[in-house]
């Protein structure tokens, strides 16, 4: 029986390993609807947010500001809806910030927010996307390859991230970028 055990135990746990990129990857892309914060059994309570994800107010807020990023392309007003959520620690969030941030030219604060979405979320495949575009722009092209390598290993190569960053990697240096 201890001889089963021993070689069960790393089969199961290499198949739970092999599942979870699969698992997560279907809700690492950014939407107009934010994820739920993950729970962190760790700490023995957090700071209450005043408005939580899955509050109504808080995710109407959310697309507001979704709406104005990518229908009026108003990204200091975008900014303001999305912080004033006081939930920049939430990876859709943080991203949007970030990404309204590289849109305005303000490199340094979208960086700032690419590395708080992550913080939350290191598999979120949109802040991958969008913080490669934005080693592009800075004519980093090895980090941006290091970006869709792992937009590739979240969410495979059929992705609609992996084809925007590789289609922008595939784009001379210096070339100006439309995404």
């Amino acid at each position: 029986m201890r001889k089963l055990s021993m070689l069960l135990v790393p089969g199961l746990v290499s198949m739970a390993l092999a599942a979870g990129p699969v698992l997560t990857s279907a809700y690492a892309a950014g939407s107009d609807e934010p994820s739920p914060p993950k729970s962190d059994s760790s700490t023995k309570k957090s700071k209450k947010k005043s408005s939580s994800v899955s509050d109504p107010k808080f995710l109407a807020a959310y697309q507001t500001a979704y709406t104005t990023i990518y229908d009026s392309h108003d990204y200091t007003s975008a900014i303001d809806q999305l912080k004033s959520l006081k939930r920049d620690d939430v990876a859709d969030v943080a991203n949007l910030i970030g990404y309204s941030y590289r849109k305005l030219g303000d490199y340094q604060s979208s960086k700032v927010y690419y590395e708080l979405a992550l913080k939350d979320d290191p598999n979120h495949v949109r802040t991958w996307q969008y913080y490669g575009l934005w080693q592009l722009e800075q004519g980093n092209r090895e980090q941006a390859q290091y970006h869709l390598n792992k937009i590739a290993s979240l969410a495979g190569t059929d992705s609609s991230e992996y084809r925007s960053l590789a289609t922008a990697l595939d784009r001379p240096t210096g070339a100006t970028l439309v995404y």
